[in-house]
């Protein structure tokens, strides 16, 4: 059996040191380009969500690789993330590729049938070796996050455009290679020690903006035309609501920020009282946060027909106005053109820039 698999942001580089410790045969497809959009739009319905014609676009170059089985997870509640696995395998399959479709449920929904489909992706390995690779790849992962986190942040500052981007593909290759849990804590510091290097001017006083949102909308930067990176070229100090161990972790709390789940929903109470699926409601929370922490605004990615974030958007108004944060949501599909974004984004930053001068000058 040779697995493939979807991308997103950096899971290539943890599924690709897990799969290798388990001593699985795996196809890496191609990262994220124009050509697996274009084929995930041609055979996914038209009104699908955008991940879903994304990923069937990789599926389809991992297949086109030589792979016959796919690994995907599933979901529960109401979002259409949990159907992704059936509607990929029936377009895949009536497209005429032969392949075995290997869906990972949450483990919570039936803990049983999460041990047997690892143990059918790992069959060399017993569920203890796969448990102790499994823990190993999660230091890595929380470790790559909390560089981009430090990234995100310091950008900001550089003096010398590109020059945080360039440490930071230089800490990811370090982590990648890095096998045993001291190589990956070492990774880390250097990681984080390369960022820490880039010259800097700490005399500025960057807006800070908060992104929050859909979680592959946020961490696939090849469908949000980076604009982490576009906005840290312009200065601006940004902070992440989701990062990859979010969506993949175990936990309640957040591994990388530190902020628990119920916390956020205790944020969102007053405009969002229950779980509507995806993040809808921990959009809401993380909004109503960095309000609540003084930033100078908050920007919404989701994809088109993305049920939950379109909840958040309909509540997001009177968070804006009852908590005085300026919100630009963005709503990426297959339609959707750079120049756009960007022009949208110079506007929001021109908006914050008034909006503090005024606020300066109302103080004196």
């Amino acid at each position: 059996m040779k697995i493939t698999f979807p991308h997103m942001g950096n899971l290539d580089i943890i599924l690709s040191d897990l799969f290798t410790r388990l001593d699985v045969n795996f196809v890496l497809p191609p990262k994220t380009t124009t050509k697996a959009i274009n084929l995930g739009v041609k055979y996914a319905p038209e009104f699908a969500c955008f991940p879903l014609k994304v990923t069937i676009g990789n599926l389809i170059e991992g297949l086109e690789a030589g792979a016959d089985a796919v690994v995907m997870v599933g979901g529960i509640g109401p979002c259409r993330f949990g159907f992704y696995a059936e509607i990929q395998n029936k377009i895949l399959h009536d497209m005429g590729y032969d392949f075995e479709m290997i869906t990972l449920e949450p483990p919570m929904a039936d803990i049983k049938d999460f041990a047997g489909k690892c143990k059918k992706i790992a069959s060399k390995k017993t569920l203890w070796q796969i448990l102790q690779a499994v823990r190993i790849v999660w230091k890595k992962a929380v470790a790559i996050d909390e560089v981009e986190r430090e990234v995100l942040k310091w950008r900001a500052f550089e003096k010398n455009p590109r020059d945080t981007t360039v440490a930071h593909k230089k800490g990811l290759a370090a982590l990648k290679d890095a096998i045993t849990p001291c190589e990956i804590k070492k990774a880390k510091e250097k990681a984080l020690s390369l960022v820490n290097e880039v010259e800097k001017d700490l005399c500025r006083c960057p807006l800070k903006i908060g992104i929050v949102g859909e979680f592959y909308a946020l961490l696939e930067p090849y469908v949000n035309f980076d604009i982490e990176g576009y906005l840290g070229q312009k200065g601006i100090y940004l902070e992440r609501a989701v990062y990859l161990t979010d969506w993949i972790g175990p936990s309640k709390k957040n591994s990388v920020m530190g902020t628990d789940s119920d916390e956020l929903a205790k944020a969102a109470k007053p405009y969002l009282s229950h779980f509507v699926g995806g993040e809808g409601q921990t959009t809401v929370g993380h909004v109503v946060k960095f309000a609540e922490e003084g930033f100078d605004g908050v920007i919404q990615l989701l994809p088109f027909t993305c049920m939950p974030e379109i909840i958040a958007k309909s509540v997001l108004p009177k968070v804006r106005k009852e908590l005085d944060i300026p919100v630009l949501t963005l709503i990426i599909d297959e339609q959707t053109g750079r120049a756009g974004v960007i022009t949208r984004l110079e506007a929001f930053i021109d908006l914050l820039w008034n909006r503090r001068k005024k606020k300066l000058l109302a103080v004196g």
